[in-house]
């Protein structure tokens, strides 16, 4: 054996469990300053519209972009699909439930995970005073809140392009498809699956605003800056989005 050989890395199952328990406690920590009254001073209020707008300005135009060019393509496929083997009729619903239902959640919270426009510190003044007793900093409140926002106002601005896609894809322009599509619409979002949808995007918008924030402060206490923070991440939505499809179908 060669004596340079680099030994191999150790795993630690035991110190990875204990991570991850760390993580949840810090993203709960922070999750219940973001709800707690007593955090919501006048400042922070204005720190929070701050950092709202300035992620609304930064993020909605290029994800409009991205979830028309989507939906304009899947549309287009489902339909152009649908048509050939005579099934047009279910190639409405079918669009509505893989895009509106299960896709552009999904994608609005990654594209705000991996957005770097978040990843800075909002200009506001004070940013470092702790509100409330948990002590939260302004700037890392007023942050969390803005990725919780900017994921629910993603997926619901994705999702009524993409409705609107369907109809034009389906039915093209004219009006007389309007009860048609209604109808259609009505039956795809039945109570289990506004709930799941409701439930879905409630979940991705608390993992995205607080598990990245809870590894940043969590690896700087540690002393160890090389968490796997955004594989954290992804491992949530894709445990919230599994979660989601056990309650639509079974």
């Amino acid at each position: 054996m060669n004596g340079n050989a680099l030994p191999a890395p150790h795993r630690d199952p035991a110190g990875r469990t204990v991570g991850w328990w760390r993580m949840l406690r810090i993203a709960a920590l922070l999750l219940a300053a973001t709800l707690s009254p007593a955090a919501w001073t006048q400042p922070t209020r204005r720190a929070v519209a701050t950092q709202v707008c300035l992620t609304a300005m930064r993020t909605l135009p290029r994800f409009a972009l991205l979830s028309g060019l989507l939906s304009l393509v899947l549309v287009h496929i489902v339909v152009v699909t649908a048509q050939s083997y005579g099934l047009t009729q279910f190639a409405l619903g079918t669009v509505i439930r893989v895009l509106v239902v299960e896709l552009l959640p999904l994608a609005a919270a990654l594209f705000i995970a991996l957005s770097g426009s978040l990843a800075g510190t909002p200009p506001v003044d004070d940013e470092e005073a702790p509100d409330g007793a948990a002590g939260i900093p302004r700037a890392l409140l007023a942050q969390v809140v803005a990725r919780a926002v900017a994921v629910v106002a993603l997926a619901t601005l994705a999702g009524g392009i993409a409705l609107a896609l369907a109809y034009l894809g389906v039915y093209g322009f004219t009006p007389w498809g309007v009860a048609g599509f209604t109808r259609t619409v009505g039956q795809v979002f039945d109570p289990i699956v506004l709930m799941a949808l409701g439930l879905k995007t409630g979940l991705f918008a608390a993992a995205v605003a607080t598990i990245p924030a809870a590894c940043d402060a969590d690896g700087a206490r540690a002393g160890d800056p090389t968490l796997h923070g955004t594989v954290r991440l992804f491992a949530v939505l894709v445990a919230v989005e599994i979660l989601s499809l056990v309650v639509e179908f079974f």
